[in-house]
């Protein structure tokens, strides 16, 4: 075994698992309004993947700080406004999102971001759909 290779293999079985698969993912936002007469499919970019995370089996022993897990979160972001169809003139038509622009494996903050794991939702129209690219 030549001893470049032999430090490629070391390397890789040392930082390959290690590596986060954290980064912009393309998505499909679902938005309605009830007053509104269509639904809004918006085409965006989000932050998803796998972020290294330890096994946090001692919790009482641990200090709470020790036992928040990294998240895939937004490094850069900016947000973008969409205009619903079909809505009356006394409903406020738009509808702000962000968009990841980089992502990072990181503590989750909750001013921008959904940090409680919750049961999967549906992300559907129940009413008549327009695509929005933007």
């Amino acid at each position: 075994m030549t001893p470049f290779f032999a430090m490629s293999l070391l390397f890789s079985l040392t930082f390959g698992q290690t590596a986060p698969l954290c980064a912009p993912s393309e998505y499909i936002i679902h938005v309605e309004k009830r007053e509104c007469a269509y639904c809004l499919a918006i085409n965006t970019t989000i932050c998803a993947g796998f972020c290294m995370t330890r096994d946090s089996n001692g919790k009482k022993l641990l200090l709470k700080s020790a036992l928040s897990q990294n998240v895939c979160t937004y490094k850069e972001m900016f947000y973008q406004t969409a205009l619903i169809p079909g809505c009356p003139h006394h409903t406020i038509p738009y509808y702000s999102y962000p968009v990841a622009v980089s992502c990072k494996c990181g503590k989750c903050n909750t001013d921008y971001s959904d940090c409680v794991h919750e049961k999967v939702r549906t992300n559907y129209c129940t009413k008549p759909q327009k695509l929005c690219n933007m």
